[in-house]
């Protein structure tokens, strides 16, 4: 992972070097309104995988057991999904997403880079049957989701906190699959006859209705979501 980041952060400055902008005209300007926009994307995330188990725990589809606390899980999963974060997000909403927006306009780009992040996730364990239909569609909306808080915002900021804060909550700390990976956690689900096509099984929460019905809602409200006018000015500005 750490190569990938590597790989895409040259790549970047290179392409931002030989268009004679900075880096900080590709994630956006680091000055409090980035921290603020992190910040409203972690809690984002966060909301976005505590609902829906929230709900199935409630309805008694799920109870929890507890792993025993460790600080070297914390950090570990926190460092993980934290790069794996930072690389998607540069490689999916960084230089080719931004030239595409310019060039095509902003949905031909969602698509486009919709399709390609489907694709990178399309082969991961678990990947079969209703969970492969359900995934791929929530993994599809949720790159149009990062991409809108983009737009929204020319800023990596939320799209960054926003997916890096969903992995880790549904990973390290609920203990779900994260797009069919599984890392140390602090919590152990056990579904108690939950059908697969409500709990998303070994794959994730994302790969849930429940999930995919959060990622939906999130998307229209991003979409919908107008910054005040101070913000619109200072991302003026930056652009």
């Amino acid at each position: 992972m750490i190569h990938q980041i590597i790989l895409i952060s040259v790549v970047s400055i290179i392409c931002q070097m030989i268009r004679r902008k900075s880096v900080s005209d590709l994630v956006g300007k680091f000055n409090a309104t980035w921290l603020k926009e992190l910040c409203i994307g972690l809690l984002i995330g966060a909301v976005l995988m505590i609902l829906p188990v929230s709900i199935l725990t409630i309805f008694d589809f799920i109870h929890w057991q507890l792993n025993v606390f460790s600080f070297s899980t914390i950090l570990s999963g926190f460092s993980i999904f934290l790069l794996a974060a930072i690389a998607e997000e540069l490689l999916f909403r960084g230089f080719m997403f931004q030239r595409l927006i310019r060039a095509f306009g902003e949905w031909p780009a969602q698509l486009v880079l919709a399709g390609l992040f489907l694709l990178t996730h399309i082969n991961n364990p678990g990947m079969t049957g209703t969970v492969k239909t359900l995934a791929s569609i929530n993994i599809f909306i949720a790159s149009i989701m990062f991409g809108i808080a983009y737009i929204k915002t020319k800023s990596l900021a939320m799209p960054l906190g926003l997916h890096f804060m969903a992995n880790y909550m549904q990973g390290t700390i609920l203990g779900f699959g994260v797009s069919g990976s599984k890392e140390p956690s602090l919590f152990k689900p056990v579904f108690d006859n939950a059908p697969i096509w409500l709990s998303g099984g070994d794959f994730g929460i994302e790969a849930s209705a429940l999930g995919l019905c959060l990622v939906i809602l999130i998307t229209v409200l991003l979409y919908t979501w107008q910054p005040s006018y101070l913000e619109r000015q200072i991302t003026t500005n930056i652009n």
